[in-house]
């Protein structure tokens, strides 16, 4: 598959990601979905997804037992307008699951999750490829920039 960006975020991802900087709502987050490898879908079948709800309804799996990981406005970094390149990129840091099991990872999706509530609240924003078998060890995504607008 590819690194895409969902249709319900193009247009949308830099200011959802800034109102969880911004602390608006208080609880807005960032929130990185693990998915498996096996019956993943294509990009195809995906962006349209409006929810995480969706993304999951069908054959693509979350991959629960490494579990979610929620960013609050002191874990992201607040981006600044590329005024050289005029462009805006959103980074996140670095996550790692610790003593991560399970079955296989085929990719993550960043999500913006608005009141820390039900699947059908959260939005999709980026899907991106991340193929990794847990064995015990720790896992490290390093997640550059998750999305550019220019």
């Amino acid at each position: 598959m590819a690194n895409f960006v969902f249709n319900i975020a193009k247009g949308r991802a830099v200011e959802l990601y800034n109102r969880v900087d911004i602390n608006d709502p208080s609880t807005a987050t960032i929130t990185v979905v693990v998915l498996e490898s096996a019956g993943l879908e294509t990009q195809a079948n995906l962006e349209d997804s409006l929810t995480i709800a969706e993304v999951l309804d069908g054959a693509t799996n979350e991959q629960v037992t490494m579990g979610r990981k929620s960013l609050a406005d002191t874990d992201i970094v607040a981006f600044t307008n590329d005024t050289t390149n005029n462009r805006n990129d959103l980074d996140l840091p670095d996550q790692t699951w610790t003593g991560a099991t399970g079955n296989a990872v085929g990719a993550l999706v960043i999500c913006y999750n608005p009141t820390a509530g039900a699947d059908t609240t959260i939005i999709p924003l980026s899907h991106h490829d991340f193929a990794v078998t847990p064995d015990g060890s720790d896992i490290t995504a390093q997640i550059a920039v998750f999305f550019r607008a220019s």
